[in-house]
């Protein structure tokens, strides 16, 4: 009875499939059916199983043998995400509540529109950077989320829904290339055919601005999409609003965006009488010439941090004139999801209590790239 085990290589720490880009997993699987003596056509129905087409369990593949599917639960892990909530808007935007091992939570949030499904996801449990007006940042941070956490997210709205994402952007909670050591090969997982198979062009990686993250994303081969938070076009504004703008001045983060050579988004939450004045959008204008930048603006929200009070529908609309009198391009954020406060800025986990605010580069785990 033992000799099974002992063939197995079983151990009491199990190999998380998940935690690995697709290549490193398919190389696990290969190893693990040369070790029991099974079909090499064996990996190729599993590895699908893990992202482009994912089950629950090892015991939900139906298509090998029940043995088979013990063995791979002896010795591999594929963790679940657990569900603490559920919120349906009344325009269709869902939004998830994701309990994780340790007890932190993150929010997901899904947005349909016609045949797309657009998942935000969140990188880091809360987020250290306190921008102003920002929800998740007035909450503190915890801790970056590992590689599995963050695609996690999309396989678990896939579960959950039975609908394949088809664009991904990380604006949930936290900054992104402050936890490059994850997100990089997240991106792989989201791309790869192996994996969930999404066009590059249809990820979006939203940063303040943080420059070391915006270098490695650009050093990438695939076309990864970028947005930047600039929410204030003169450093003496944007560093009342983001306090990272100390670290990376403004003329720094537009030189970044330039060289990156790639489509580029500014992503600008209006602020009445604090950055929506036309000088503003004089400015603003200037900024996105210079690296070529779309302009998306974004109305503020109830919801978010800060005692600010949004611009009207009239003067973003005057705003978007302005810059696109300038020759830029410029929309306004549709807005999604408001009622149940996962619009933009909204995000923020009630369900626990709040952290100190930390500062990012305080905080030891905080991971930008080399």
């Amino acid at each position: 009875m033992n000799a099974p085990t002992e063939r197995l290589g079983a151990s009491r720490t199990r190999v998380n499939l998940l935690d690995m880009v697709p290549a490193e997993a398919e190389r696990a699987l290969r190893e693990f059916a040369a070790r029991n003596d099974l079909p090499r056509y064996r990996v190729d129905q599993v590895l699908p199983r893990l992202w482009s087409s994912p089950v629950e369990t090892f015991e939900a593949i139906s298509q090998i043998p029940k043995l088979t599917r013990e063995q791979l639960d002896n010795v591999f892990e594929m963790p679940r995400l657990a569900v603490s909530a559920r919120q349906l808007s009344t325009d269709g935007t869902e939004k998830f509540l994701f309990r994780l091992s340790d007890g932190e939570h993150i929010e997901t949030v899904a947005i349909p529109e016609d045949n797309r499904l657009t998942l935000c996801i969140s990188s880091q449990a809360g987020c250290a950077l306190q921008c102003s007006f920002c929800a998740t940042g007035a909450m503190g941070f915890s801790r970056n989320l590992r590689t599995f956490e963050i695609a996690g997210q999309v396989r678990e709205v896939t579960l959950l829904t039975g609908r394949r994402p088809t664009n991904i952007v990380f604006m949930g909670m936290g900054e992104p290339l402050m936890n490059w050591k994850a997100v990089d090969p997240t991106l792989t997982i989201l791309n790869d055919e192996n994996g969930f198979g999404i066009g590059a062009r249809h990820i979006t990686v939203s940063t303040v601005g943080v420059l070391p993250g915006i270098v490695a994303l650009g050093e990438r081969k695939e076309q990864f999409r970028l947005a930047i938070s600039i929410h204030a076009p003169s450093d003496a504004l944007r560093r009342t609003l983001m306090p990272i703008n100390t670290k990376y001045p403004l003329a720094q983060v537009i030189e970044a965006a330039r060289v990156f050579d790639r489509r580029v988004t500014f992503e600008y939450v209006m602020l009445h009488g604090v950055n929506d004045e036309p000088a503003h959008a004089v400015q603003l204008s200037e900024l996105a010439r210079r690296c070529k930048a779309f302009v998306n603006l974004i109305p503020l929200h109830a919801g978010g941090a800060g005692d600010f009070v949004p611009t009207s529908p009239q003067g973003i609309a005057a705003f978007a004139r302005s810059i696109r009198a300038k020759g830029v391009e410029v929309a306004i954020r549709k807005s999604r999801g408001k009622d149940i406060a996962a619009a933009c800025g909204q995000l923020r986990v009630e369900r626990q209590s709040r952290r100190m605010p930390v500062l990012a580069q305080e905080h030891g785990d905080v991971e930008v790239a080399r």
